[in-house]
This record gives C-alpha cells, structure tokens and sequence, in this order.
C-alpha cells in the first residue's frame, strides 16, 4: 500500500526537489506547488494527507494560504506543518494560532522534517482511536471522536490544536500543567515550541470560549488548570 499524499507548497526549487526527494524516498506520494495559489488549488483539488508549507510566497503568502485552508469544511482538518526562514517568535505564534500542527525554521535538516511529518501523521491517526469518552464540565461538553465542543449546548468552533489543549486539560480537573507538560500532553515530545506560543495559544482558546472561559484558570508561577 503506498504511504500518504504530502503537498509541498515551496517557491525554492531546489528546497522544493530536496523535500520531494527526501520525502518520497520514504515512501510518500508528493505534489509540489510553487505559490500560494498553486498551493490552494491542489489542496483543494485533491486535498493531501498533509501539506508543509513555505510562508515567503510569491504571490498570496503561507499564513493567507493556512487560513484560506483553516476557513473551508473541505480542508480545515488537513495538518500542516510551516517551514519558513522566518524563526521569529511572531511568526510562529501567528502560524500556530491559525491552526497550524507544527512548524520547521529554514536551515532545516531533512531527518528532522522527516520526523516531524511522521508525528503529526502519528497523531492524526491517532485521533479517531483517542479516548472517545464525552468530556462534561460545567455547561462544557467536549466529543473527542466528534472533535466537537458544545457550550450549553451551541458549537464551538476550535483549531486542532486549541481543541487539543482544551481537552488535556479538561480530562483532569484541578491538575495544574506547566507549560511544557502541555506542550508534550498537546503536541509530543518532539514538538518545539516557545512559552509564549502556549500562553497565545490558551488566550485564544479563551476567548472562543466567551464566559466559559474562566474555567480555564492560570495558576501564578507554574502553569494552566481546568477549575473542578
């Protein structure tokens, strides 16, 4: 049976050709596209398995492609990993806040691409067999094998990533986790991330919760909870 779809979305030719090669040699059926309109079209197309994205484009950039990607039923739930010479915190963050599942700073090694791609993968089949167990706090009811969250009642409309923190922590109620217990609980241990993104992460989660939010306490010092 042949491996997963990967779409690359690259303007550098020969970064492009070094992914393609490195990523099929391990069995992995590749597209490439050039720009971010290539980029959507294929993606739409004949939406992959998983996409690694550039975010210098010409043209439309990677963080306009991501969430042109994130806003559509058809491919919200693709994964996708940036890959990008920008190693600012800020561009992470923002990659991260619109779904991204991981990122991979320019000059990069091939293996640890490679081992991020198999990650994220391992993750997302991973997620239909998770605790598929509701979730009910509060007016909060989260369906892991819906990857559904209902306020009172109304859905919440959550990024893979905030909807994976919301679940970490609801599963223990009063539990604090620092930062770098939610990294690993969230992403794996092999996932590279800053403080702040998870601090940015857990803003933005609070506020699609609007007044459900406040379940999800910070503890001074050490890191987050979901209040019991």
């Amino acid at each position: 049976m042949s491996k997963e779809h990967i779409l690359v979305v690259e303007d550098e030719e020969d970064i492009l050709e070094l992914l393609r090669y490195n990523l099929m040699k391990e069995g992995y059926r590749v597209t490439g596209a050039f720009s971010g309109e290539e980029g959507l079209k294929a993606a739409r197309s004949q939406p992959p398995d998983l996409i690694v994205l550039d975010l210098m484009l010409p043209g439309i950039d990677g963080l306009t492609v991501c969430r042109e990607l994130k806003m559509d039923a058809k491919t919200r739930d693709l994964p996708i990993i940036i890959l990008t010479a920008k190693g600012e915190e800020a561009d992470i963050v923002a990659g991260l806040e619109l779904g991204a599942d991981d990122y991979v700073t320019k000059p990069f090694s091939p293996r640890v691409l490679l081992a991020r791609v198999r990650a994220v993968l391992r993750r997302r089949q991973a997620e239909p067999q998770a605790e598929a167990d509701l979730i009910e706090l509060h007016e909060i009811i989260i369906h892991p094998g819906r990857h559904e969250v209902l306020i009172q009642g109304r859905p919440v409309n959550l990024t893979s990533t905030e909807f994976r923190l919301l679940s970490f922590l609801a599963r223990r109620p009063g539990w604090v986790f620092t930062r770098s217990q939610i990294v690993q609980g969230v992403q794996g241990e092999d996932y590279s991330v800053t403080e702040r993104a998870v601090d940015v992460q857990i803003v933005g989660l609070r506020k699609k919760l609007g007044a459900a939010g406040k379940y999800v306490e910070t503890v001074r010092g050490v890191g987050y909870r979901f209040k019991e």
